[in-house]
């Protein structure tokens, strides 16, 4: 693709942007499903972040630094994990919805117990409500991180929060 045609699809003349399209559709169309593959999303849903984010970058296109094209491709990549990221954090947010489900559950002679850390459960924050649900579940560290959008650094901060909230709640 030249430098020209890209100059006027910077500047909105659709042939061009058309044209960039129709060069850039089997390498976003590529990247995407290959993202769907590896996250569990829908392919379409990906390659319209990716087109999106595209679009976005041709709009501030400069021609004189980098290659042109390779940073729509980035920028198109940016957006596409921004989406996945966000997908991945609604999830988990929508488990810790229902917390007291989520929670395992035990027989009768354990009920009070049951009750209390549901109510501890309440008194974490939403992200460590998240973090507690993963690693309840029995994701590791990493896999929580990367589920929420987090290193395993900040699962083993906020675990160590949870902690020290515990500590203090069994002390009351």
């Amino acid at each position: 693709m030249n430098y020209h045609t890209l100059a006027r699809a910077r500047d909105g003349d659709l042939a061009a942007i058309e044209e960039v399209v129709k060069t850039l559709r089997p390498r976003l169309s590529r990247m995407a499903a290959y993202y769907a593959r590896s996250c569990r999303q829908e392919a379409d849903d990906l390659l319209a972040e990716a087109w999106k984010g595209m679009l976005e970058a041709l709009r501030e296109l400069n021609l004189n630094i980098g290659d042109p094209e390779q940073y729509l491709i980035k920028y198109a990549r940016w957006r596409l994990l921004d989406a996945i990221r966000d997908g991945q954090a609604r999830q988990a947010m929508n488990a810790v919805d229902a917390p007291p489900d989520n929670l395992p559950c035990s027989t009768h002679s354990n009920a009070l117990v049951d009750v209390e850390m549901r109510d501890f459960f309440r008194l974490l924050k939403p992200l460590q409500q998240a973090i507690s649900v993963c690693l309840i579940a029995g994701m590791t560290w990493r896999e929580t991180g990367k589920l929420l959008g987090c290193t395993s650094a900040n699962v083993a901060y906020h675990v160590k929060q949870i902690r020290r909230s515990y500590k203090e709640w069994t002390s009351v």
